[in-house]
């Protein structure tokens, strides 16, 4: 799976379906594909060159370790701006789970640091082997060794045989390192289930590859059938219509009609505005509407794509005095960033607001 709360809900589910008092249970391995990856590591350490003890660097570890090689190589210091850390480290990242090379990579993905393609191949070298120098793995490590280690086809054989049945979640979400291992594990395709959407390959997170699941079927034939599940549990048929209409213009795709079985409900508006406030406006302007026709606020959500795009919204609330709830990050007053500026504004009010 790509998150610890989907392996915990697999694994409850599994050991529902199974017959209570077996031992069964507790012998199916359920994780992400890197918490899985750093177990077999564990396990297989010394063939791919590693100690059992090995560290795993987190996200803000690994950008950290970035940085520190990048300053000891002065790549802060130049005259031209340099990419930070986090940028610098999406780019090695996009480079391992594409497995393709730093220029093309630079081109496709990152063309405003085409130009630091030799600082960042030097930065990279550096970065590597300071990591194995501290026998450190960062999360893309877990899968390529992983990777390396399946590769090898008496490892790749004794490794797959552990397994019965590989059950992969949101198969659309996977980049080729991923679809390699599987491949490795399971040869001829027998016990692998993939469950996924074509239609929700939209992220590319960490270089996913939508090529993946819709080439899945040609990569294990004959063996491979498609399953399509097309009742939705979540949606009212207004909102299904709208969707089918959309998935329908893609050229390359697993054909479906979602349903919802009778569940209706309004039709979905789609809504053009000139710009950010705009938007704010109608949204706050909607908000009052259905107040006053009758439903009550806590009733009413407004979505974000991210926390920061709700921003202006909150500031149009706060002047309209309508109460909101936000989940998922702080509110706008309570950025630390903004909790400053406004602590200058009162002090110069008051210069005796000690606490401002």
């Amino acid at each position: 799976t790509f998150t610890r709360r989907a392996s915990q809900e697999m694994l409850r589910r599994a050991a529902g379906i199974i017959t209570r008092g077996t031992s069964a249970t507790g012998r199916v391995w359920g994780g992400t594909f890197h918490s899985i990856a750093n177990r077999l590591l564990r396990t297989y350490a010394k063939s791919v060159g590693l100690r059992q003890d090995f560290t795993v660097l987190d996200q803000g570890d690994a950008e950290d370790l970035m940085n520190v090689i990048r300053h000891e190589l002065d790549l802060h210091q130049k005259e031209k701006r340099f990419p930070k850390k986090g940028p610098c480290l999406a780019i090695y990242s996009r480079c391992v789970n594409t497995q393709l090379p730093l220029n093309e990579v630079l081109a496709d993905a990152y063309p405003w640091c085409a130009d630091w393609e030799q600082e960042l191949r030097e930065l990279f070298r550096g970065y590597v082997a300071r990591k194995q120098h501290h026998m450190a793995l960062d999360y893309d490590d877990l899968l390529l060794y992983w990777n390396h280690l399946v590769a090898d086809a008496e490892l790749g054989g004794e490794i797959g045989a552990w397994f019965d049945h590989v059950l992969v979640d949101e198969y659309q979400d996977t980049n080729i390192v991923q679809a390699q291992i599987l491949r490795a594990l399971k040869p001829d395709g027998e016990g692998i289930t993939v469950v996924g959407d074509d239609a929700q390959s939209i992220y590319s997170f960490r270089a996913a590859e939508v090529e993946n699941i819709l080439g899945f079927p040609d990569q294990f034939m004959p063996s491979a059938e498609v399953v399509s599940l097309e009742q939705n549990y979540r949606s009212t048929q207004e909102i299904l219509d709208s969707a089918n209409c959309l998935i329908a213009e893609s050229e390359r795709q697993y054909r479906k009609n979602l349903f919802a079985d009778g569940k209706r409900g309004a039709r979905p508006v789609y809504v053009t505005v000139e710009d950010g406030d705009a938007e704010t406006e109608f949204v706050v302007d909607s908000i009052l509407a259905n107040r006053e026709a009758g439903m009550r606020l806590m009733d009413q959500a407004v979505l974000f794509r991210g926390s920061h795009h709700s921003d202006r919204l909150e500031l149009e609330l706060v002047r309209r005095n309508i109460p909101y709830v936000k989940y998922g990050g702080l509110k706008f007053l309570e950025a630390a960033h903004v909790k400053d500026l406004l602590s200058i504004l009162k002090w110069a009010d008051n210069p005796k607001n000690e606490i401002a």
